[in-house]
């Protein structure tokens, strides 16, 4: 099945915390819905999750997970600003896909 829907998360881990987030992360388990997802080193210490959704409906289902697992690593995580706090999240419709 092809993904019609994804999220982006972008985050920055505090110094030392690294490998504790991502020994997190290796324990998640994708939920109903999640067709895929990954997690990209950007830069130091940055860090961007994308996860690709059979549909928006599935990624709303999913939310309270999500939120779980983020409480979970959020003391991992550096303030990206004021207004977003520790993470910068999107999702939205895919318009374009190639393999």
């Amino acid at each position: 099945m092809a993904a019609t829907y994804l999220n982006n998360v972008r985050v920055r881990c505090k110094e030392g915390c690294e490998e504790k987030f991502i020994a997190e992360t290796e324990q998640w388990v994708n939920p109903e819905g999640m067709l895929d997802a990954y997690w990209a080193k950007t830069g130091e210490r940055s860090y961007c999750f994308v996860g690709l959704w059979e549909s928006e409906e599935k990624l709303v289902a999913a939310r309270p997970l999500m939120i779980e697992h983020l409480n979970r690593v959020r003391d991992f995580f550096e303030e990206l600003s004021s207004d977003l706090g520790v993470t910068d999240p999107v999702s939205g419709s895919v318009v374009t896909h190639k393999s």
